[in-house]
């Protein structure tokens, strides 16, 4: 099955039988985020896999993302329309690597912050997991006799230290797509587009940052957006988030931050997930995301701690 039209219809029909929810990221395809039920940020669909009282949980995302809702739904089914949807920023962070780091420095006795990017195995070694969107509340809160390690992203880690004042140490990681982002190629969008407000996330890296107008995570660029007087922007992450951006503010212009290679910049993971494959993982109800039951436990104290700290 080829047609978009029969493919919407049988995505549809399926979703109503299955008694399912479809979750999609910023990042999925126009197509896709069309047809969710939800669409937004890490945050946002976290909350959205703990409120649902549908019997399967569609999640067009990447493989954490899916691990997530299943960490808090272990009574579920969850699927994710492709299983090598993967993250080069969790990749970045392998659970070994990071419990053989904390045993060398046990005696730090580190408060790990671990973004919402990484695996289960890490958000099992992690005190608590924040998104772009809540981790400056989530390093406040943090208690100020231990040291936190902040991980997998440097970028994101560096932001929050500017933003809080608070000193992290910071783990090596970082968001292929977003680094592809350079001090010329923003000057060069300033350049061609000098109304435009240039927005970027905080995975980027900090000369881009600060040369950016608004520094936010995805979902929060919508409300910038949405209440700034100004009529253009350039919107410096992955390319999907412009659909979302150009239909709920559709009287703006958005522009794709340019990187130093392309026009654009496109996560060549999240749009593994097509429609087609959303039909199949309807239909079929696989790939499903899968998940040792004491890991799960170990992991979801660390995502339950940031759901009652983002109250």
């Amino acid at each position: 099955m080829s047609n978009t039209t029969d493919l919407l219809a049988e995505i549809l029909r399926l979703k109503k039988k299955r008694n399912a929810v479809i979750l999609a990221h910023n990042y999925q395809i126009k197509e896709i985020q069309d047809v969710a039920d939800h669409v937004g940020d890490s945050l946002g669909l976290s909350q959205r896999a703990a409120e649902t009282d549908a019997d399967i949980i569609v999640f067009c995302g990447v493989h954490f993302m899916g691990e997530t809702a299943k960490i808090l739904n272990p009574g579920k089914t969850v699927v994710i329309p492709d299983l090598d949807a993967g993250c080069s920023l969790s990749d970045s962070c392998p659970a070994d690597k990071l419990e053989a780091f904390l045993e060398k420095h046990a005696a730090k006795n580190y408060f790990v912050i671990a973004y919402i990017n990484c695996s289960a195995g890490v958000k099992a070694l992690a005190d608590v997991i924040c998104t772009s969107g809540n981790a400056v509340k989530i390093v406040e809160a943090a208690p100020k006799e231990r040291p936190i390690l902040f991980v997998p992203d440097q970028n994101l880690g560096a932001w929050v230290t500017e933003q809080t004042g608070r000193p992290m140490d910071l783990w090596q990681g970082s968001c292929y797509v977003h680094m592809e982002y350079t001090r010329d190629s923003i000057e060069r969008a300033r350049a061609e587009h000098p109304d435009a407000l240039v927005v970027a996330h905080p995975e980027c890296p900090q000369a881009v940052r600060l040369l950016a107008d608004e520094v936010c995570s995805t979902e929060k660029m919508v409300s910038y957006c949405k209440n700034s007087t100004s009529k253009a922007f350039v919107i410096v992450t992955e390319d999907g988030m412009l659909h979302r951006l150009r239909r709920e503010c559709p009287d703006k212009v958005f522009i794709s931050g340019p990187t130093d290679t392309c026009a654009c910049a496109e996560c060549r993971y999240m749009k593994r997930n097509t429609l087609e494959k959303l039909y199949l993982c309807l239909r079929d109800l696989k790939p499903e995301i899968t998940m040792d039951e004491d890991l799960r436990v170990k992991a979801e104290k660390s995502v339950r701690r940031m759901l009652e700290l983002s109250r």
